[in-house]
């Protein structure tokens, strides 16, 4: 329809270019007849126009009610399509449990009775597997504070000791002396040298008994410790004991060599001077200053 009308606004126009070249021809007509046709070329050109108008809105009315619709009835589709599926899946799911119970698959209760059994297993052996952990890390922690402590311990035993060392070192007083070795053996009964100079000072007082048993108590702790033989044969020269004292003085030398150089100069040894065994023990050294 709207075409139709298109055409005819077109006939419609070719004649009214028509009517002009007439004009042009016959200029004495067309002053008669122009002011006849002109106003109903127009006004039909105006009431077609409108008409094209009103077609082309109404063309457009359609269009757009017929999208709404698309739209409408694609919303719809995509509605039914998800409500048709969840109705499916709880068909299927309504179906498999039907199937299960058929079959004399396990209740709920059963499965959670398992489920809770099971839970309880894990957490049980969970906890136990880290309390033996724990139980393994507690040992090593005491472990190590024991062993620390211990040290600590020690620390402050040998800076006591090297306290009382430096004491007895200063202190010009015999019986003062034995005291400080006394306290070293409270804190380290095994403690040979402290065994071997309390020997030395009890020798200078006269307890040359007492400092023997002392010099053999530290010989027992430390076979290989050379002051602890040296001071044993000065003991036992005091005692009278010159045989013996010569064998332990040259076990002192053998133990430590240095000790021959002060052999001569020491003053529980005069006893000695005479002795056979320990003039050999002294010759060698006497042999060499000779020959200096």
């Amino acid at each position: 329809m709207p075409h139709t009308r298109f055409f005819k606004l077109l006939l419609i126009l070719c004649m009214a270019v028509t009517f002009s070249s007439v004009k042009a021809e016959a200029p004495l007509a067309s002053a008669i007849d122009e002011p006849l046709y002109k106003p109903f070329i127009e006004r039909y050109i105006l009431d077609e126009l409108k008409m094209l108008r009103q077609d082309q809105q109404s063309m457009r009315r359609e269009l757009t009610d017929k999208v709404a619709e698309a739209r409408l009835d694609a919303s719809d589709r995509a509605v039914r399509y998800t409500t048709d599926t969840i109705n499916n899946i709880f068909f299927i799911i309504t179906a498999a449990a039907s199937i299960l119970v058929l079959l004399g698959w396990r209740s709920l209760r059963e499965v959670r009775e398992t489920v809770k059994t099971q839970v309880e297993t894990q957490v049980s052996q969970m906890t136990l597997k880290y309390e033996k952990r724990l139980d393994e890390l507690e040992h090593k922690l005491v472990i190590r504070s024991e062993q620390i402590i211990s040290t600590q311990e020690k620390i402050s035993q040998t800076n006591q000791v090297h306290s009382l060392w430096m004491r007895a070192g200063l202190e010009t007083n015999l019986h003062e002396q034995i005291n400080i070795y006394d306290q070293i053996l409270e804190i380290n009964p095994d403690d040979v040298e402290a065994l071997t100079y309390k020997a030395d000072s009890l020798l200078d007082l006269g307890e040359a008994r007492w400092a023997l048993s002392l010099s053999n108590q530290a010989i027992e702790h430390d076979q290989e410790y050379a002051l602890a033989y040296w001071q044993r044969a000065c003991a036992e020269a005091a005692l009278g004991q010159f045989d013996e004292a010569v064998r332990d003085l040259e076990t002192a030398i053998l133990r430590s060599p240095a000790l021959k150089d002060e052999v001569a100069s020491e003053a529980a040894f005069e006893v000695l001077h005479d002795h056979l065994s320990f003039k050999n023990l002294i010759q060698p050294e006497s042999s060499d200053q000779e020959v200096t």
